[in-house]
């Protein structure tokens, strides 16, 4: 019997980690081992976990789930999810979490460099793009295997306003964009089509234009909604890309990878389209733009980079 893959989940005890871990054990991706931290002698990832193996029997997955806080455990993962970090509250911005996730991400990827050496690390933690940057600092990996989940979400809820508005099935809905996890993303009408035929013949530009900026502010409507992050879309959009790479799927998804002039951008994560399978980002797609639409990728590529400073006076080791 062939050995299944191995799937770590840092911060599995919050509601983004703990969905990763399910759509991973219903999809049968491989065991999962689900890190968090002790809480006054407790581990209550391990409640989680408990609970999540017990759906086993009924949506009939097989998958070894193992809850710890020892990274000793993620020896031998193909991939690691990071989730760490503390989550936004209403009123807060991405960005307003970068002192503290700074901390806990560099912690968690120095153990995920002593424990997991040859993993591909996909980084959930917000604000995304100083946070893969962290990452990549922290573990000294190759490049091609730190990635950010970011784009598979932020098309997600593009795609899915578009059906909300033409009342066709999200499944037809093709959709890209490019730029920083936030307010400043880029999506690209231009690219966007139902059934291969394109949107505008279904959404007049006006109001395409208003879905758009709802897409930008996707997730401060989910936070005002509920008063926490959303959890299920982004695990969801993460598990996406643990299935490239286990299975090595080569998917076109995009995702906050490292740039080396695609673009005109240097040395940065940013969102663009990329080839994702068993060794992680194999390739970096460069599609063409418009002058508006390369201008509107620099700026938001420019904010990237104000993060990534911020990162860089918070933890001068990492520049």
């Amino acid at each position: 019997m062939p050995e299944r893959s191995k799937i770590a989940v840092i911060g599995a005890g919050g509601n983004v980690g703990a969905s990763v871990a399910l759509w991973c054990a219903v999809k049968e991706l491989g065991d999962i081992v689900a890190i968090d931290i002790r809480k006054d002698d407790m581990l209550p990832v391990d409640g989680r976990m408990l609970d999540l193996a017990q759906c086993g029997p009924m949506e009939r997955f097989d998958a070894e789930i193992t809850a710890t806080d020892d990274y000793a455990a993620i020896a031998g993962a193909e991939v690691v999810v990071v989730t760490a970090g503390l989550p936004r509250k209403p009123g807060m911005s991405r960005d307003d979490l970068i002192e503290t996730n700074v901390k806990i991400v560099r912690s968690v990827c120095e153990n995920v460099k002593q424990n997991a050496p040859q993993a591909i690390v996909i980084v959930v933690s917000n604000p995304l793009d100083a946070m893969v940057y962290t990452a990549w600092k922290a573990t000294g990996f190759d490049t091609r295997r730190i990635i950010g989940q970011a784009g598979c979400l932020d098309i997600a809820r593009f795609k899915t306003f578009i059906a909300m508005e033409t009342g066709f099935s999200v499944e037809d809905i093709n959709a890209l964009l490019l730029g920083g996890h936030g307010d400043d993303m880029v999506p690209l009408p231009r690219y966007t089509n139902i059934a291969g035929i394109p949107v505008t013949q279904f959404i007049e530009e006006e109001r395409l234009a208003e879905i758009v900026e709802r897409t930008k502010k996707g997730g401060g409507e989910i936070v005002k909604k509920m008063g926490a992050s959303g959890y299920l879309a982004p695990a969801s959009g993460t598990v996406q890309m643990v299935e490239a790479i286990i299975r090595d799927k080569r998917r076109i998804l995009p995702c906050a990878a490292y740039c080396e002039g695609e673009y005109g951008i240097e040395g940065l994560f940013v969102g663009v389209p990329c080839v994702i399978g068993k060794a992680g980002v194999e390739e970096v797609l460069e599609i063409d733009l418009t002058d508006d639409e390369s201008k509107l990728l620099s700026e938001s590529a420019a904010h990237v980079a104000e993060l990534v400073e911020v990162v860089k006076k918070l933890a001068p080791d990492l520049a």
